[in-house]
């Protein structure tokens, strides 16, 4: 069994103050015995809207930000999954929106770049943000149990995650920067559970807070019943993940076993 935090904050500009925050945060995760610390997509930087300023502040992997969040992942010996903006040296006015999962070495055992981009609801993400590559889905394990990744709008996409649940995963880690709007909370609630439900996977789904980001950050296990959830607010709540619940749901509901389809590559 693992302890899963998710963290929900409300990152800004400044990007020493979104890693204090995040450290601060990560330490009440640790407190609470989680081993894996789930964070907001563009923990690292996030301005009131996309534009020019997350091209500017973003960094390589190997920069300060992702060295930072090693330090913490060290020093509370946990595995941090957090959202950044990296820089593209061969694509200088475009980021990718990438995830990194950062090992209680500091070193970086998986990378996600995100797939879809939230050109949707009246946003052009991709003015800014280039597609991430499809490729096999990097997963890191802990304690026996397998964690993939997949970043926010992604989640309307099944296919995402199914290949993820394919690679071998056991939780899916989903940080995200949910925009409010009519009905959007509860498209994201219902999502989230959906790609458990469907998968009969652990979902730790970890949201930004007003502004911009609509919270309610959760964990919900194989049957789409959540373990653990936020509110509105900055905050951190952790939920156990169980192989043996995924064991006796899978037993009950076998539809991994029962499905006709495979996903492949389109475009």
């Amino acid at each position: 069994m693992v302890r899963v935090a998710v963290a929900q904050f409300a990152p800004g500009t400044d990007k020493d103050e979104n890693l204090a925050a995040i450290g601060g945060l990560a330490a009440e995760a640790a407190g609470q015995g989680a081993r894996v610390v789930v964070l907001p997509e563009f923990a690292m930087f996030t301005a009131p809207r996309m534009d020019r300023r997350f091209v500017d502040s973003s960094e390589p992997l190997d920069g300060p930000f992702v060295r930072g969040l090693g330090d913490l992942a060290r020093r509370h010996g946990v595995h941090v999954v957090a959202g950044v903006n990296e820089r593209l040296d061969d694509d200088p006015d475009r980021i990718s929106n990438t995830l990194v999962a950062v090992a209680p070495g500091g070193d970086v055992v998986a990378e996600y770049r995100k797939i879809h981009l939230y050109d949707a609801f009246g946003y052009e993400e991709s003015a800014l943000v280039r597609p991430g590559g499809i490729g096999e889905p990097e997963t890191f394990a802990v304690d026996g149990v397998t964690f993939g990744m997949q970043t926010c709008y992604d989640v309307r996409f099944p296919e995402v995650t199914r290949r993820i649940v394919d690679a071998g995963a056991d939780v899916l880690a989903l940080p995200a920067e949910w925009v409010p709007g009519p009905l959007k909370e509860d498209h994201w609630r219902t999502l989230v559970r959906a790609r458990a439900i469907e998968n009969t996977i652990y979902v730790a789904a970890a949201d930004q807070c007003a502004p911009t980001g609509a919270g309610n950050s959760m964990v919900v296990d194989p049957m789409g019943v959540v373990v653990a959830a936020l509110g509105e607010g900055t905050g951190v709540v952790s939920g156990d993940v169980s192989p043996e619940r995924i064991k006796a749901v899978r037993a009950k509901n076998p539809a991994l076993d029962l499905r006709r389809f495979t996903v492949t590559e389109s475009g």
